[in-house]
């Protein structure tokens, strides 16, 4: 089976646990973005390298969270 590029907004939803319209609002923000950088979009769909980076979820990826002053993680 060949590799997904693209991943649908019924897709992101389920991968942010939120609703569709949220994640519709948020594909349209990425598409938006790589529209400016030169890329093809594809309305209703994003690139699935694109939003793994942009949602902090691409591999090898280590995201440090910092812990301010009075916050503190439970």
């Amino acid at each position: 089976m060949k590799e997904q590029i693209f991943i649908t907004v019924a897709e992101a939803a389920d991968m942010l646990g939120i609703s569709k319209s949220h994640a519709y609002k948020i594909v349209r923000d990425l598409n938006r973005d790589m529209k400016a950088m030169g890329y093809l979009t594809i309305a209703g769909r994003i690139n699935k390298s694109y939003f793994l980076e942009k949602t902090c979820y691409s591999p090898g990826r280590n995201l440090q969270l910092s812990q301010t002053p009075g916050n503190h993680m439970v």
